[in-house]
């Protein structure tokens, strides 16, 4: 009896919280070679786990133990993602990419993180399970920068900053080579294999998103300018100019109505609406270099890197809620930890 009591009081006192799941935004300090852990509801630092050099993306895993961080070191040759236990909040290990130099983008789907590689021109893709790099894909681009992967693995983007291009990749079933003879060989079969379609969106084009229908992709360049891909024609449909220079990342809002940009060069967070393609509002926050919407929450964090603080935005009224404070912040996430019961 008096272990249940004692079972009773702990659970009503939260002293077992650690079997429950546990919220957290993780923000990544460049300045301090950091990931800082925040309170989800309260925006209070929690705690920060020491990583390496030059930390740029984050990623978690589908249970939310693991997080996944790119350390592209962008003057020399970085070879490295951080292995971060979410549970333990401790640095687990490094994965050396090697021969995949400068990684950076990152996405992770079904087991699988996919990175950019753009020192190497490619898309690797590292298998969690394996504990590999199982498949490689060239670009043939100059600043292969950010990646987005469709949940079925199937197809995915990059922007490649200093080619001015966005890479279409798709895994499509191909027709049989016909050789030069102009018969094909009895056991002629179809194969599966990547294609690459380049679609030409200036030079800088580097921060994008993809609508949650997958038929447009925005990108931003920072003269200004967006770009807006019919991901069915892989043409581009329209160009907007924005007269504000320095634009550097986009988010499409939760609802799918808006887009959200930031310029790192003046500060400017612009609103512009994807159906009218006009834009909405227009305020000075800090030097954005890097967005997260939280869909739960209705609201966006905004890396303002070279101003050493995260800006909330409430996506409601697209005012500002909270600066948090953060020695050069970049990539923000939040996360869902799934503890051991």
């Amino acid at each position: 009896m008096k272990q249940v009591i004692a079972l009773l009081a702990a659970l009503l006192t939260g002293s077992m919280a650690y079997a429950q799941p546990a919220q957290y935004i993780l923000a990544l300090s460049k300045g301090d070679k950091k990931m800082v852990v925040l309170n989800y509801e309260t925006l209070d630092s929690i705690t920060a786990v020491d990583i390496s050099e030059d930390p740029h993306e984050i990623v978690t895993n589908e249970t939310g133990t693991i997080a996944y961080i790119s350390h592209p070191v962008l003057t020399g040759k970085g070879h490295t993602i951080s292995i971060v236990d979410l549970k333990k909040m401790v640095h687990r290990k490094s994965l050396d990419t090697r021969p995949f130099y400068t990684p950076h983008g990152l996405s992770y789907v079904d087991g699988q993180l996919w990175f950019t590689a753009q020192g190497s021109k490619a898309v690797a893709i590292y298998d969690t399970r394996e504990d590999q790099v199982t498949e490689a894909l060239g670009t043939g681009q100059d600043f292969t920068h950010l990646i987005y992967v469709k949940p079925d693995g199937k197809t995915f983007y990059t922007t490649n900053v200093e080619s001015g291009t966005v890479s279409i990749y798709e895994k499509k079933e191909i027709p049989p080579y016909m050789p030069p003879t102009g018969v094909l060989p009895p056991n002629a079969k179809p194969r599966t294999e990547w294609r690459q379609t380049l679609v030409n969106a200036g030079f800088g084009a580097e921060g994008f998103d993809v609508s949650e229908e997958a038929n447009e992709l925005w990108a931003a360049r920072p003269d200004g300018h967006i770009i807006v891909v019919d991901l069915t024609t892989r043409k581009i449909k329209a160009e907007i100019n924005t007269h504000v220079l320095g634009l550097h990342r986009l988010k499409i809002t939760p609802d799918g109505k808006s887009v959200a940009i930031v310029s790192v060069k003046t500060g400017d967070l612009l609103f512009y609406n994807r159906s009218t393609r006009q834009q909405e509002t227009r305020k000075n926050i800090g030097q954005g270099a890097g967005i997260y919407m939280d869909a739960l929450h209705n609201r966006m964090f905004v890396s303002c890197t070279p101003n050493n603080y995260i800006s909330v935005i409430d996506l409601r009224t697209r005012n500002e809620i909270k600066k948090i404070t953060i020695n050069r912040p970049d990539a923000v996430t939040s996360v869902l930890v799934k503890q051991d019961q």
